[in-house]
């Protein structure tokens, strides 16, 4: 069991969707927070909405994770002014739809960076610190387009994808120093992420809403997997049927994308005509 009363928690992207919901169950759990995200003025702004018993917010470091010296940034400033963490949340990420070949090279390349690389870089610079320690959890949230490939989420099914296979070696790798790794794999989630950037499409194309699940009710399922160490993280029922219909009824997954495909096709003209 990992006890988070008390434990110090890094969260990057902690001003986005689920990021401002891990802020508020992790300060309800009594954790004590260090939030990281790349605009400063918004991250003190979280920081005194949010900043309320029985955790507290220990820290608000601002950094750009789309390259090295961003995620350098980040671990020098926790390390001079905090402390080691507890638990790493790896929750940071962008997103960009479209045809592969129709969405610009610097956007998917960003994506990769900060989806795939930044969560590898900043547990590449923790690791020696947790092992050293025998203790610690590392948290990387993937999606269920690390378990599905979707028709318009290359670069983004790429990274989580990659994010997947990472942990999944890295919690070997950490087994015997009582360091754990938790992935989570949720479904689309009502958060800006949706509203990213499309390439290519004549009509934007969008989730319909009964689809969307609550970031509040992901969150919870999150916190519930990492106190009890858990492997993998599906946090909501959409991302459980996937992922067993991708284990056990793989010839289903071609039906599936097409119907979703056709959901946010109809929810977009939907939308136009409105």
């Amino acid at each position: 069991m990992t006890d988070l009363n008390q434990a110090l928690v890094l969260i990057t992207g902690a001003d986005g969707g689920f990021g401002r919901q891990m802020t508020r169950q992790f300060l309800a759990a009594g954790s004590q927070l260090i939030l990281s995200d790349i605009d400063e003025r918004r991250l003190s702004a979280l920081k005194a909405d949010l900043d309320t018993a029985p955790g507290k917010i220990q820290a608000s470091i601002a950094a750009d994770l789309s390259g090295g010296d961003g995620c350098q940034l980040l671990f020098d400033e926790v390390v001079k002014n905090v402390a080691i963490p507890d638990v790493i949340v790896n929750n940071a990420g962008v997103g960009v739809g479209g045809r592969f070949d129709h969405v610009p090279r610097d956007r998917w390349e960003q994506l990769m960076q900060i989806n795939l690389l930044a969560p590898m870089r900043l547990c590449h610079l923790f690791l020696p610190h947790l092992i050293e320690r025998r203790s610690g959890h590392i948290v990387n949230i993937s999606s269920i387009a690390g378990w599905v490939g979707s028709k318009g989420l290359s670069s983004y099914c790429s990274a989580k994808y990659g994010l997947r296979g990472f942990s999944e070696a890295l919690s070997g790798d950490l087994e015997e120093f009582d360091v754990h790794v938790t992935t989570v794999f949720p479904f689309f989630s009502r958060t800006p992420i949706l509203d990213s950037d499309q390439f290519g499409y004549e009509e934007r194309r969008e989730i319909p809403d009964d689809m969307a699940t609550d970031p509040a009710d992901v969150v919870a399922a999150i916190i519930k997997g990492v106190r009890r160490n858990r492997k993998h993280v599906f946090p909501d029922r959409t991302a459980k049927q996937i992922h067993y219909i991708t284990r056990f009824l793989p010839w289903l997954v071609p039906l599936l994308n097409r119907r979703l495909e056709e959901k946010t096709k109809l929810n977009s003209i939907g939308t136009t005509n409105i």
